[in-house]
């Protein structure tokens, strides 16, 4: 089968199953299988496919249509530039967090603490910006701990750069940061049983939602981040896109100053930035 006619039918396979994107999802999966990358695919249309290379491709596009995100299926997700590793241990980053990135890059930072770093991807794209800075990523899953150590060693980050903790948001960590960044588990149990089942059936619960009104973690990073933030030190997160305004108040009430919610491309409010006190 040459690689025009796999693109073909798989794309099809795909449109018939409601797989949104399903020709770039073949030419992802075309390259996993090849081991190019997926702007070569054009290029190879007219080459041939082993027989197994083709039974190869084929599963994966199985594996797509029953619903497996594609940065699992291939092992990788692109987020800002860069190929992370990713696994159902932890989140599937998305294009939407490159938003705090943004605003954490607006201004000089030497620590960094990324709480529920999962894959590493903040934490490690932030100290791939910024090669003088340090920092810090803490989870409470230890698999995930291991995804992002495989991404530090991926970016040639070393020890001497960056340390990954298992903690409970602050339990064990010490130290003052100038910055400390978070995408914490923000989905309600409401929304939780709305969400795609694709979703639901492939990404970690725990990175998903913390249950009830979906508010809890941002009561506990705004009560204990006071004593790790250095004076005027920032305190960046992502929210749900109708989460602005309480989180907003739950800032506020522990003493965190100028509030500021910013929004991603689609206009919904997506990150909330705010100081500590002098």
């Amino acid at each position: 089968m040459s690689l025009r006619a796999a693109l073909i039918r798989g794309q099809a396979a795909l449109t018939k199953a409601d797989i949104e994107g399903a020709a770039r999802d073949m030419r992802y999966l075309v390259a996993h299988v090849l081991g190019i990358s997926a702007s070569e695919v054009p290029l190879l249309a007219h080459d041939d496919l082993t027989q197994h290379q083709s039974e190869r491709l084929f599963l994966l596009v199985e594996a797509r249509i029953l619903g497996q995100p594609i940065s699992q299926i291939i092992g990788k997700r692109r987020f800002w530039g860069r190929d992370f590793v990713v696994s159902s241990d932890v989140l599937d980053p998305r294009p939407e967090t490159e938003f705090l990135i943004k605003a954490a890059l607006e201004k000089p930072f030497e620590r960094l603490l990324d709480l529920g770093t999962g894959s590493g991807v903040i934490l490690l794209t932030l100290l791939c910006e910024r090669p003088k800075a340090i920092g810090l990523g803490c989870d409470i899953s230890p698999k995930a701990l291991k995804v992002a150590r495989q991404n530090a060693d991926v970016f040639g980050i070393g020890s001497s750069r960056v340390k990954l903790l298992q903690s409970n948001w602050f339990a064990n960590i010490t130290g003052k940061f100038d910055l400390i960044v978070a995408n914490p588990p923000y989905i309600s149990s409401d929304e939780m049983r709305a969400l795609d089942p694709d979703v639901l059936a492939f990404e970690p619960h725990i990175a998903l939602s913390p249950g009830g009104d979906g508010l809890a973690c941002y009561r506990i990073i705004a009560r204990d981040c006071a004593s790790f933030l250095r004076p005027l030190g920032r305190l960046i997160v992502e929210i749900g896109s109708k989460q602005g305004p309480d989180v907003c108040a739950i800032f506020a009430r522990h003493g965190l100053l100028n509030p500021l919610i910013l929004k991603d491309f689609d206009g919904r409010d997506r990150i909330l930035q705010a100081n500590a006190a002098l």
